[in-house]
């Protein structure tokens, strides 16, 4: 029995073929533009989608304000933890007459903010930065409020404690702007 050579087999090069590369890609979903108006080069990418469209615009000394505010925030809870009694005496001149355990509880505190400014200086997702300044701005906020019942309370009013609420202000506007103009949407162009 004599063999009969089969005929070479005639491979199809779907890379050169447009045609039919096209109507794969519209199959698989992949290739078009979706509601968003982005055109998707694989299907994994548009499952996970496309971190160009996750990158956040910054306003303009956002990182430095957030790195002023993890070192003050850091610089004050040692302060606490270490001389609790100085701190309370810079801030309402007069001599702490109980323990000192509440102010290292302060000092605490701020340490765990301090470690969040410090996560949200290094982090370039939107969101934990948008609550690193929304924790940053209730701090203070709830600082400048607990720091004016206790001056009323006490009846004085001291320059340090003057410029304690008028900074503590000063922070909270900042940190807000901050805040409202990360959470802006871009315009688009």
């Amino acid at each position: 029995m004599a063999c009969k050579p089969h005929p070479p087999l005639m491979k199809k090069h779907s890379q050169t073929d447009l045609i039919s590369r096209l109507k794969t890609r519209k199959v698989l979903g992949v290739g078009g533009e979706d509601d968003d108006g982005e055109v998707h080069r694989s299907k994994i990418s548009q499952m996970l989608g496309n971190e160009i469209k996750f990158a956040v615009r910054e306003p303009i000394g956002l990182r430095v304000w957030i790195l002023i505010s993890a070192v003050a925030f850091t610089v004050m809870a040692l302060m606490a933890l270490v001389f609790p009694n100085q701190l309370y005496e810079v801030v309402f001149e007069e001599e702490l007459s109980t323990t000192s355990i509440s102010i290292r509880l302060y000092g605490g505190a701020l340490l765990s903010l301090a470690l969040i400014m410090w996560n949200g200086l290094y982090t370039a997702e939107k969101v934990i930065i948008q609550w690193t300044l929304l924790s940053e701005a209730c701090y203070f906020a709830v600082q400048f409020l607990v720091t004016s019942i206790t001056l009323v309370e006490i009846g004085t009013m001291s320059n340090a404690a003057i410029l304690l609420l008028l900074s503590r202000v000063l922070f909270l506007v900042v940190t807000l702007a901050y805040y409202y103009h990360l959470g802006r949407r871009p315009k688009k162009i």
